[in-house]
């Protein structure tokens, strides 16, 4: 081959080994990129399912599957073990989008949070493959549209300390499989359309569990007498349909600070409570109670006391604390009098 000739060919083969190392440079770097990519591929597929089922809202605009989900995608809504680099925290807060949550999500199976609030178009039943996430310690479905029955397999999460399934559309009674639960501290079901009684078993809880909010329900029966001698820091049965004696509730070595029993039929003799130094919002308004107020009221650091329309009788008790309760604390009882009310005939 002559020398002319060689130039031809070689400037003819130029664009040809160009294109290979390109080619070759970007597989590479894909290659590399993958190495590197600490997001597991599991976990991937799984928040992209979840993102597809939350109807791939622009909240979620940085969950793109070319991208790193533990380094590139918005560190508000997931967090991975900086060692096992799967994802240990799942937030989803204030989507608008209308959807649900994806079955999906029981594929993260080294989940330890699962923070839902204030997701209001959310709708769907709570999915049973949340029951595989056994490292599971947090769960708040909180201010959505979620519907259904609060799952009786919950009770498998034996990890789980807090639940929080408040402000939805849950139905049905609440399930006595909870008492299983032997490490929860914090149980809210409130602002639901609960029905049925209490469950006798939740008492099995005690004394690890300290927060029960079961209030803004449609629960009827009485309380169970199983939560004698339980101390809750707080404890809220507020509007719903229970009714009888829940003095066993009160008592002078109790550690309660917060007890929202109101708009219930709750019926007992106020005169003979004893209370815990620590007591300071008793809400009690729109129930059956009778008797009188203790003087021992005024040694309480009261900043939410209201036993109005109730059927309450004789003076009020002067001085401490009480002289920040108002009218509205006391009125519509059988014969309460004295300041703020009117004087005592």
């Amino acid at each position: 081959m002559n020398v002319k000739c060689y130039r031809v060919l070689s400037r003819e083969m130029k664009p040809s080994v160009v294109s290979i190392l390109s080619f070759s440079l970007f597989f590479l770097s894909q290659f590399l990129l993958s190495l590197s990519e600490r997001c597991n591929p599991d976990d991937k597929k799984a928040l992209l399912e979840i993102k597809r089922g939350l109807g791939n809202p622009y909240d979620l605009i940085t969950w793109d599957p070319k991208t790193d989900c533990c380094t590139d995608w918005v560190k508000a809504t997931l967090s991975c073990d900086e060692k096992t680099n799967r994802v240990t925290v799942l937030n989803l807060f204030q989507i608008n989008s209308p959807g649900h949550l994806s079955p999906a999500v029981g594929d993260l199976s080294y989940l330890q949070t699962l923070d839902i609030n204030n997701v209001r178009n959310l709708s769907g039943p709570i999915p049973p493959t949340i029951a595989k996430l056994l490292k599971l310690t947090f769960l708040r479905i909180s201010q959505t549209n979620i519907s259904g029955p609060v799952p009786e397999f919950l009770s498998k999460l034996k990890n789980i300390t807090y639940i929080n399934l408040s402000y939805g559309s849950l139905v049905g009674t609440i399930p006595p499989s909870l008492s299983q639960l032997t490490n929860l501290e914090f149980l809210r079901l409130d602002r639901n359309k609960l029905t049925g009684t209490i469950p006798q078993s939740l008492s099995k809880l005690a004394p690890k569990l300290t927060y029960l909010y079961l209030g803004h329900n449609q629960l009827t029966g009485i309380v169970p007498t199983s939560f004698t001698g339980w101390s809750f820091d707080t404890i809220d049965l507020s509007r719903n349909m229970l009714e009888g004696d829940i003095s066993f509730l009160f008592g002078k070595d109790k550690t309660t600070y917060e007890m929202l029993l109101d708009h219930n039929k709750f019926a007992f003799d106020f005169s003979k409570l004893t209370f815990g130094k620590g007591l300071w919002r008793l809400d009690l308004n729109h129930n059956k109670i009778y008797g009188s107020l203790p003087p021992s009221l005024t040694k309480q650091p009261w900043q939410l006391f209201n036993v109005s329309y109730n059927r309450l009788c004789g003076k009020i008790p002067q001085g401490g604390s009480m002289q920040r309760c108002d009218q509205h604390c006391y009125f519509h009882n059988k014969c309460l009098c004295d300041g703020p009310l009117p004087p005592c005939k």
